[in-house]
């Protein structure tokens, strides 16, 4: 069960059944009790989950874990924690991580609201990424989208002064509610005047580079915890 379903609320994600390759599988098997950290109602000890002490930056819905994965590459001095549902992801991601050699990637196959509340503790991270959630776009479903008030507050209260929060998404329209709400949370701070240049250290992704080309847009906000 990949969500506690005494818990009745509105969620971001549909569990649905998906494709596993044969190497997706493998890595499953062979990396899985290794890499990933199975969900529990307690606290994360995040310098026993890594075997070291450094700052740890959490990922939520990393989809194939393409961006996950070359992040962590580029930053070895970091720690990350990616949060998926969608088990062709995990494994996909799972086997990045055996093929590049990386130790600084922890996995919880999820609902992120659920890990937040339950196993990372207050003031503990120095960033979060949240990169193209899914916008919901029909107005009907918009109640679904990830980044509402409660959970950016979630968000904030996990985040250590000085650490940051940044998304992106290519729906203006969520663009749009997305600066709303992380503008309107007290604990939170913008580092540009709107929308930020897209930093550094996220990769474009096969998906935004065609997108581009055929003239859409990209937003990422990067807001910092006061």
């Amino acid at each position: 069960m990949l969500y506690d379903p005494t818990e009745h609320r509105i969620r971001s994600f549909v569990t649905r059944a998906g494709r596993l390759s044969i190497a997706q599988a493998r890595a499953l098997e062979e990396l899985g009790p290794k890499f990933l950290v199975e969900y529990a109602k307690a606290p994360l000890d995040f310098e026993q989950a890594f075997g070291r002490k450094a700052p740890v930056i959490l990922e939520i819905g990393f989809g194939m874990g393409d961006t996950t994965s070359h992040i962590a590459k580029g930053m070895p001095e970091k720690d990350f924690i990616g949060v998926e549902v969608h088990t062709p992801g995990v494994g996909s991601l799972l086997k990045q991580i055996g093929e590049q050699g990386l130790t600084n990637l922890r996995l919880i196959q999820h609902d992120a609201v659920e890990v937040l509340n339950q196993m990372i503790p207050a003031g503990s991270l120095a960033g979060v990424h949240v990169f193209f959630p899914d916008p919901w776009h029909k107005a009907r479903h918009n109640k679904r989208r990830l980044l509402q008030p409660p959970f950016v507050k979630l968000l904030a209260e996990r985040l250590a002064p000085g650490g940051y929060l940044h998304c992106a998404t290519d729906w203006e329209d969520y663009a749009v509610q997305m600066l709303e709400v992380l503008g309107a949370e007290p604990l939170l701070q913008n580092t540009a005047e709107g929308y930020a240049p897209q930093p550094a250290y996220r990769p474009l992704t096969k998906f935004e580079n065609r997108g581009i080309k055929l003239g859409h847009g990209v937003w990422d906000l990067v807001f910092t915890k006061k």
